[in-house]
């Protein structure tokens, strides 16, 4: 996910590029289109946006990497012939309007509301000078985790440093056309008060929401009352900055942005931002709106209210591509992000990895880890998938990997960290993961007396399996127990041999009593990597009123 490494141009990709109706592809073809009667830029530019109010989330990671994903598409559609930047641009400058419910000592924060958030005191201690300096910082320590090509860019340092001056008097300039898009759009009492400036105030440092008295363009200069005092400030220099939807505008037209995403709850605002951009002398960039990350009570994720998982979280239960697969997947449908999704992204991600060296370049460039890793995805044999992993943590309560892998080894003979490393990280994930959400919600319950009698005829089965029987022998035994019970005969589906198939609730009544989940992988496949004695013994203990409280 670098942005920055070289591509491999073979004819074919690049063929099967031209045609790709994956969604980087689609994004990337719109700022091709873009230039269609003219030269590229000497650079193009791709940016996201940053609200350090709160600690950085998923959501705020997301934009970058699927940003960097489209960056990467229009490289190989380019043929990697015109030069790319990644810009992260952190609204820093923004003035603190709530302390956010996540943060250490909030009443010490009160003195502070709305001050820049570069203004506003570190809560969390150490050598960041400020809330947003340690915010931006916790940004980028994790992207620079994942290798992202980026440069960040500080709205605080753009502003005081005059980066944005020659705009900001643009602005000056053309105030009424800008107050013409805006009027509109607000109600009736704040439109009486309402201007794009906000001052900073020389007396309170507090970022100013108040009308002003009079633009000076020619000077540079506006003029306000601040706390009764009328007061005239430059534009220049950090003294003054603009309200969010104008400043989006304004920071369009004075980089030079071509392509950012944002959430859907700025899709309304989207016309907005493009007018103010043109107005300002810009050209509004492309764009590509994405449905909003919601936590497991289907509520918006908010950095203030620290609900849904923070980037640290996903990373102590999975490798960081599983939060990337997470991210590719269908960008413009609402997701739920929270902990039981992790071991799902986790599986597909290895499953896409595994498929990808099968496929031709057509379907290569469908498949999500071609998009991650930059068009070069490694080569990795996973034998244990991670759903697997957690079952046998769950049946074996093992603490620590090497109990695991006493398992796994049996299992795959030859298979060992050394020769499995990535298999190796996923137990001490399966481990962690299973010990803080898996096992405080086991429920294991008893018996009914027709499921003891099918566990009772499972156990038999088993016994009488060749020794080293796989996972498919396992299986194939286990539904001809099932198929001769009732209860768990599905009419709606043929056995192989004519009669009635086997439902569903064989196998979670069996996860249900053993291991005290509701669900589980492939009962075949947990049966030959747990051991077949073992998952004999466990029936026994079941059957013994052992596991059930």
């Amino acid at each position: 996910m670098t942005g920055s490494n070289t591509i491999d141009l073979n004819p074919e990709m690049l063929a099967a590029a031209a045609e790709s109706k994956a969604w980087p592809f689609e994004e990337a073809k719109k700022i091709i289109a873009r230039y269609k009667d003219a030269d590229f830029p000497e650079t193009v530019l791709f940016e996201t946006g940053y609200g350090p109010s709160g600690l950085p989330h998923i959501g705020t990671f997301g934009e970058v990497a699927r940003t960097t994903m489209v960056r990467h598409a229009f490289r190989v559609l380019t043929e990697d012939k015109v030069k790319t930047k990644l810009l992260c641009f952190s609204d820093d400058m923004d003035g603190m309007r709530k302390i956010p419910d996540n943060v250490p000592d909030r009443d010490a924060l009160g003195p502070y509301l709305h001050m820049p958030l570069t203004s506003v005191p570190n809560p969390f201690g150490g050598d960041y000078a400020s809330f947003a300096d340690h915010n931006n910082a916790m940004l980028c320590r994790f992207l620079d985790t994942f290798g992202f090509d980026y440069e960040f860019a500080s709205a605080t340092q753009y502003y005081k440093s005059g980066r944005f001056d020659e705009v900001l008097l643009r602005a000056a300039e053309r105030y009424d056309e800008i107050m013409a898009v805006m009027l509109p759009t607000l109600g009736e009492e704040r439109q009486a008060t309402y201007s794009p400036f906000l001052p900073i105030s020389p007396k309170s440092g507090r970022v100013l929401y108040v009308p002003m008295k009079h633009v000076d363009a020619k000077a540079g200069t506006v003029t306000f009352d601040d706390e009764g005092t009328e007061t005239t400030l430059s534009i220049r220099g950090g003294k003054v900055k603009l309200q969010w939807k104008p400043d989006f505008g304004m920071r369009w037209a004075a980089l030079g942005v071509d392509f950012e995403m944002f959430g859907k709850d700025h899709q309304t605002n989207a016309v907005i931002y493009d007018r103010i951009c043109n107005i300002l002398g810009g050209r509004a960039p492309e764009h590509f709106v994405y449905e909003l990350f919601l936590d497991e009570n289907g509520q918006k994720i908010s950095k203030s209210k620290g609900n849904g998982l923070t980037i640290d979280e996903w990373l102590t239960y999975a490798p960081t591509e599983s939060l990337g697969l997470y991210m590719y997947q269908r960008p413009r449908q609402a997701k739920k992000l929270y902990f039981d999704v992790i071991p799902k992204a986790v599986d597909e991600y290895y499953s896409f990895l595994g498929a990808y060296s099968r496929q031709d370049w057509k379907e290569r460039l469908g498949n999500p880890v071609w998009h991650m890793h930059d068009g070069n995805p490694p080569a990795i044999d996973l034998p244990v998938p991670f759903a697997l992993l957690l079952n046998l943590v769950s049946a074996s309560n093992a603490h620590d990997k090497a109990v695991l892998w006493g398992f796994i080894s049996r299992h795959a003979p030859g298979v060992t960290p050394a020769t499995h490393p990535e298999l190796d990280r996923l137990t001490g994930y399966a481990i962690r993961y299973f010990d803080d959400f898996v096992k405080p919600t086991k429920v294991f319950r008893a018996a009914d007396e027709v499921e003891r009698d099918a566990l009772a005829k499972l156990c038999d089965a088993l016994g009488a399996l060749p020794q080293g029987a796989d996972g498919e022998a396992i299986q194939n035994a286990a539904l001809n127990v099932a198929r001769r019970i009732e209860r768990y005969q599905d009419h709606s589906k043929q056995s192989p041999e004519g009669g009635p198939g086997v439902s569903v609730a064989f196998f979670q009544m069996i996860y249900q009593v053993l291991i005290g989940q509701e669900r589980g992988p492939r009962f075949g496949s947990f049966a030959a990597l747990y051991g077949i004695a073992e998952t004999r013994a466990l029936i026994e203990r079941a059957l013994a009123g052992q596991l059930a409280a």
